[in-house]
């Protein structure tokens, strides 16, 4: 096991020095912090009898070795939190390896205590925090891994972050409004849906039956809706089974690059569902441009990152297109015009900041125009979609309402007739 001689200052002030044995520079620096040390210099020696001096001293320390390495992966809200965190210590003046330190210290969330220690021990070691973010956690992606870098190469780590962290919550509270629009009418589709099968399969048959003892002729209504409704009890599960293999069959074709190329192209077309598809993709492209060239990354280097980060395989395709054009020596606004897959005001944007400079103003009055309009289209279709399916309830329940109704009343205007004097 490698050695390492320290000089360091104790509790008292007095300047003291020795030998550890470890594994590697970070845990020499714990077992220091264990001693109630601070350190002032630390190297690397080969000596045995330093090796063995360390050992013993490890060996008295006790020291608590219960950290857990490797990767750890974090949601979108913790990755949040973890960046403004940071970025709030940074701000106020605390070093890097310092800030990392209180956060494995005082944060209760397991995770973020873990990649602290983890980001700690690579600095410690001598590597980047751009480059130690990467071993620490699969979460951080390579456009966060970038722009570390670039405030780090600018010095501007702390103001980096904070961007950061207000880029990340923009793009989560964008995805929240999206997901929200989505529930309430896929509830009522769901609730409509179980209302026809329970009518088919239970009420139905039991109104047929009362109906059919009074012998009165049913109108074509009725008839057609008592045929659906013995086909539905008599026949549900192969109905069940043929929609169930559908839909895997659906998910499996698009699961392959053909078929995800056509489902991104095609739910983007879609009536209601498409314009808030489409507006949360541009929205999120102009806040992540935006983000990336007021930072300081390179225009090409930008549009790749973006470019990289898209799931959506039929817009990348466009956006790969740009990035070629860009890299021969086009401008921007020209690459994305001539892509097909972006709006001219957006386009007009982006030429106006290309003139002026202001390429990152730009990109981000767009995102709040895009933002803005975005808001718009979720609050229509959380408003046009549930009235929709409403409107379909209350056509199906109203035929079937009317079928019931008078076939009941005439079957009571026969028992009356037949209930008069002879």
């Amino acid at each position: 096991m490698p050695a390492f001689a320290y000089t360091a200052i104790d509790g008292t002030g007095k300047r003291v020095s020795g030998n550890l044995a470890v594994r590697n520079r970070a845990e020499a620096y714990r077992e220091l912090e264990s001693k109630a040390l601070v350190p002032i210099h630390l190297e690397a020696v080969t000596d045995d009898a330093a090796t063995a001096a360390g050992t013993k001293s490890k060996a008295k320390a006790g020291i608590d070795r219960s950290i857990v390495t490797g990767p750890v992966s974090l949601t979108r809200p913790l990755i949040i939190l973890f960046t403004e965190e940071l970025a709030d210590l940074l701000d106020a003046g605390v070093q890097l390896e310092q800030a990392l330190r209180i956060l494995h210290e005082r944060q209760t969330n397991k995770a973020i205590k873990q990649i602290a220690a983890t980001l700690r021990d690579e600095i410690r070691e001598g590597a980047k925090f751009s480059g130690a973010l990467k071993k620490a956690s699969p979460s951080f992606d390579e456009l966060y891994r970038n722009l570390v870098a670039a405030g780090e190469a600018g010095g501007s780590l702390g103001e980096i972050l904070r961007r950061l962290a207000t880029n990340l919550k923009n793009l989560y509270a964008l995805q929240r409004r999206v997901t929200g629009a989505m529930i309430y009418p896929s509830v009522l589709l769901i609730g409509c849906v179980v209302l026809l099968f329970v009518f088919s399969t239970v009420l139905m048959p039991r109104l047929t039956d009362l109906i059919s003892k009074t012998g009165q002729k049913l109108s074509t209504l009725t008839q057609v809706l008592i045929k659906f409704t013995d086909f539905m009890g008599a026949w549900w599960w192969l109905i069940l089974i043929v929609a169930v293999s559908l839909a895997l069959g659906f998910r499996a074709y698009i699961a392959s690059p053909a078929g995800r190329l056509w489902w991104d192209r095609a739910k983007m077309r879609l009536p209601a569902f498409g314009p808030v598809i489409t507006g949360r993709f541009y929205a999120q492209f102009c806040h992540t441009m935006a983000n990336l060239v007021t930072n300081g990354v390179p225009l090409l280097n930008s549009l790749r990152l973006v470019t990289r980060g898209t799931t959506n395989l039929h817009v990348k395709g466009h956006l790969e297109s740009a990035v070629e054009a860009v890299g021969e020596g086009s401008s921007l606004a020209k690459s994305l015009s001539k892509s097909g897959a972006f709006p001219d005001g957006l386009i007009d944007r982006v030429a106006i900041g290309e003139q002026t400079g202001e390429l990152g103003k730009a990109f981000t009055k767009a995102a709040v125009k895009y933002d803005e309009d975005l808001d718009i289209r979720i609050s229509r279709l959380t408003s046009l979609v549930p009235q929709v399916v409403l409107v379909g309830m209350a056509i199906v329940v109203g035929v079937v309402a009317y079928s019931i109704m008078t076939t009941i009343f005439g079957s009571m205007s026969g028992f009356r007739g037949g209930g008069g004097p002879r």
